[in-house]
């Protein structure tokens, strides 16, 4: 499996970006020839956008290498904003735009099959992006060790109550995971219950969040904080959003300090949450790294080669990419020195002195 224990910046960094990453693509398949396919089009089709990850650093990253690999060739983008029968619209609609490959995020992942179906009746290949679909082989699958991620911020604050001798015995963790409809949600799920399930803290309460929605995941913590009030020693949610709902409903009990709560993205709230003490960690990922990977692939399918594989995930050929959890302790190396982040722009307002101490300037 590839590690990766870097991370980028999408917006104003794309040269350092650009040479970054193809040493990080360096155990996928070979970097596509773009001489050998000039003038396709590419279709880049994502879930949602309770996440700013999508417009902020997927697309430009996925845009920037097809830029490179291939410059005369065309890249659709569309966003389905949670809504399965749009993405299904869209779908149908690059097809008709004369896309040659979709990259797909699906918004639900067992009704994308149809997609993939449709698409691969008519010679189009498809590569499933962030979210597999398990019940239809996509042409590759492309992502982050989903599990990987649930299974490591599960660890990292099973490890944080242990060090802090906070005893099993007097509650339990609150288990916050995406959406239901959402394979790669379904594997981070199964990677958190990996890092609890024998870990000696109980689960108190789990919660799927239809459509990974902020407001849903604060509404169903602020319901457990009622019920189970200072049993409840951490929070294990799925990605920053949930988590930040989490940290929001504690906010709205009056309960300080915060019990810690994990996430997933490093989103720039979530970083400055990290800062504030109020998150314990998250997840750097960037997915800029990604979708290179996905536009490399795509141009190789294009012309005709076949992609190196690392591993076959429902019947699909793979690779998979492993990203680092941060806390405070190393927000400042993964963070900040590595570029994904400037201290001007999370040290604003009441995160100057949490940045402080942390070691982080502006």
């Amino acid at each position: 499996m590839t590690k990766l224990s870097i991370s980028l910046k999408s917006t104003g960094k794309s040269a350092g970006m650009a040479a970054l990453a193809l040493s990080l693509l360096a155990g996928t398949a070979a970097i596509a020839k773009a001489a050998e396919v000039t003038d396709a089009t590419v279709a880049f089709l994502m879930p949602d956008q309770a996440s700013t990850r999508y417009e902020q650093h997927d697309y430009p990253g996925f845009a920037a290498e097809m830029k490179k690999l291939c410059p005369g060739c065309k890249v659709l983008y569309q966003n389905a904003d949670a809504d399965a029968s749009r993405q299904q619209q869209q779908f149908n609609s690059v097809i008709s735009q004369g896309a040659k490959a979709i990259v797909l995020d699906p918004v639900d992942s067992t009704a994308a099959a149809s997609l993939v179906k449709l698409a691969q009746s008519q010679g189009i290949k498809v590569i499933a992006y962030d979210r597999p679909i398990p019940t239809a082989p996509a042409d590759f699958y492309v992502s982050f060790n989903n599990e990987g991620i649930g299974k490591a911020i599960a660890d990292s604050l099973v490890e944080h109550l242990k060090a802090l001798k906070v005893d099993p015995a007097t509650g339990g963790v609150l288990q916050i995971n995406g959406s239901p409809t959402d394979a790669a949600a379904g594997l981070i799920k199964k990677g958190i219950h990996a890092g609890l399930d024998n870990s000696g803290y109980k689960i108190l309460a789990e919660y799927d969040t239809p459509e990974w929605a902020p407001p849903k995941a604060q509404q169903w913590a602020g319901g457990q904080i009622t019920r189970f009030g200072p049993k409840i020693l951490g929070v294990v949610a799925a990605n920053d959003g949930t988590g930040g709902g989490a940290i929001a409903a504690f906010k709205a009990a009056g309960v300080d300090p915060v019990p810690p709560v994990t996430g997933n993205d490093a989103t720039i709230a979530a970083l400055q949450l990290i800062i504030a003490g109020d998150q314990y960690n998250t997840i750097s990922k960037p997915s800029e790294i990604v979708a290179a990977a996905a536009a490399n692939i795509a141009i190789k399918l294009l012309s005709g080669e076949t992609p190196k594989a690392e591993m076959t995930l429902y019947d699909t050929p793979s690779q998979l990419f492993t990203p680092a959890v941060v806390t405070q302790e190393n927000l400042k190396a993964e963070i900040i020195d590595k570029k994904i982040n400037t201290a001007a722009e999370l040290c604003v307002d009441r995160y100057a002195e949490g940045c402080k101490k942390l070691g982080i300037g502006n």
